[in-house]
């Protein structure tokens, strides 16, 4: 491995940090036509309720009219067989035409206590309707809202993006191609694209082992390149006492 200073040390923890920072940032920008397209459906759904109840009243109105006018046409039967009844000439005849009308009567009176009850299933769909219309309408705007909101962290992402671009620019020149080449073949190794982590009194902080005592000593120098034998992370020591002081 190549030797290196103190400074290319932290100089690449600073490169992890922006490029992990920046991952998370990419990771947020592809989750936002998803977050998008969650919206739309809810909207969508919503928006189908309504159209269900717009049918479910449509199709009531239909049948009461039906039965508006089944009502009138056995209304009609009604005085027709009532004139009848004026010219029957025997008492059979005259039973037989007062039991049809009797009949008549009684399907209409069934049928208008249905009438009833599709009046008020009518009504209580329209109120629902009127309900989930009210409420759809502030369900645009709260989708309008967060729409915009996501817009705004888009555009927050990307800004950082070109911010964290030049910094790992700035960042890259103050490195050895070399070093960069181990680093970012190392990083697509990586499952979490983590290409250097610290070690921590010999427990390597990327894969949580212990790495070999001899190793351990070696990076205290803190003067050449090391990779953890278990993840193949670079491995870095800090003095963290000398730091608090």
């Amino acid at each position: 491995m190549p030797t290196i200073t103190e400074e290319q040390i932290v100089t690449l923890v600073k490169l992890q940090k922006i490029d992990t920072e920046a991952q998370k940032l990419e990771s947020i920008l592809k989750e936002i036509p998803l977050r998008i397209g969650i919206l739309d459906e809810r909207l969508g759904k919503f928006m189908q309720s309504v159209e269900e109840d717009e049918n479910l009243i449509n199709e009531l109105n239909k049948k009461y009219r039906t039965y508006e006018s089944d009502v009138q046409s056995n209304l009609g039967m009604i005085q027709k067989s009532q004139e009848k009844l004026r010219s029957v000439k025997t008492n059979k005849e005259y039973q037989s035409s007062l039991k049809e009308i009797e009949e008549i009567k009684s399907k209409n009176s069934k049928i208008e206590d249905e009438m009833l009850e599709f009046l008020e299933r009518i009504e209580s769909a329209e109120s629902n309707l009127k309900a989930r219309r009210d409420a759809y309408s502030k369900i645009v705007d709260e989708t309008n809202r967060e729409k915009v909101s996501i817009e705004e962290d888009s555009n927050q992402c990307k800004q950082k993006l070109v911010e964290l671009e030049s910094d790992r620019k700035a960042v890259m020149e103050l490195l050895d191609s070399t070093i960069l080449d181990i680093f970012y073949r190392v990083k697509a190794k990586q499952p979490d694209s983590v290409a250097i982590a610290e070690v921590k009194d010999a427990v390597c902080q990327g894969c949580n082992l212990n790495i070999p005592p001899q190793l351990y000593n070696e990076l205290q120098h803190r003067n050449s390149l090391k990779n953890c034998p278990s993840c193949e992370r670079i491995i870095y020591w800090e003095d963290h006492s000398k730091r608090s002081e």
